[in-house]
């Protein structure tokens, strides 16, 4: 009996870092909202391989898989590459959620390709796979309050309470955002989402 690999329509990674001293911290936005959309549409992680946990969900016709590198956030690159290369995933059906310091906390902004603009996590993703041409979603933990701060240090913090209701509303944006460039492409979810 032969047994095919599942093929999946989209690849959608949430980025973060693994460890209770790391929930709810300014880095782990992209874990936040991975976590949301798989709530919101019926998933679950329940793979643990190629150095990610992992599940499925479905987002209108598409068979969606999501992901959270269990690495550090610098070694991101070796999950996706992996789990797109084992699973025959394109470029083109790569979603990568991130967070981004340029960005205002309530925020979101949606990339087609482009530079990893500082992003270990992202500039890790794009070296190991090789290209830029990939989707990202970005949320915004704004910056740091003054240009001595030390920039790890504001990256690796928790949202003060006052963050935490626009927050609540860039990690709904960002599932709506991922859910709309899944059925109907990154231009719409551009016109509608990326501020």
């Amino acid at each position: 009996m032969i047994f095919k690999k599942a093929t999946y329509d989209f690849l959608v990674v949430g980025l973060g870092n693994v460890g209770l001293q790391y929930e709810n911290t300014r880095h782990n936005v992209g874990f936040m909202s991975a976590d949301l959309l798989m709530e919101k549409n019926g998933g679950s992680y329940n793979k643990r391989k190629m150095e990610a946990l992992y599940g499925e969900c479905q987002i209108g016709n598409n068979r969606v898989l999501v992901a959270k590198p269990q690495n550090f956030m610098n070694n991101s690159g070796t999950a996706v590459s992996q789990i797109s290369k084992f699973f025959k995933i394109p470029n083109d059906r790569i979603i990568i959620i991130s967070d981004d310091i340029s960005l205002d906390v309530g925020k979101i902004r949606l990339r087609r390709k482009g530079s990893h603009g500082g992003h270990n996590g992202l500039k890790d993703i794009f070296a190991l796979m090789g290209t830029d041409d990939i989707m990202r979603v970005k949320i915004g933990v704004g910056q740091k309050p003054h240009p001595d701060y030390d920039l790890a240090s504001w990256v690796l913090g928790k949202f003060p309470n006052e963050d935490k209701e626009q927050l609540e509303i860039a990690l709904k944006n960002s599932v709506l955002a991922i859910e709309e460039i899944i059925k109907r492409g990154i231009d719409s979810a551009m016109n509608k989402y990326s501020k």
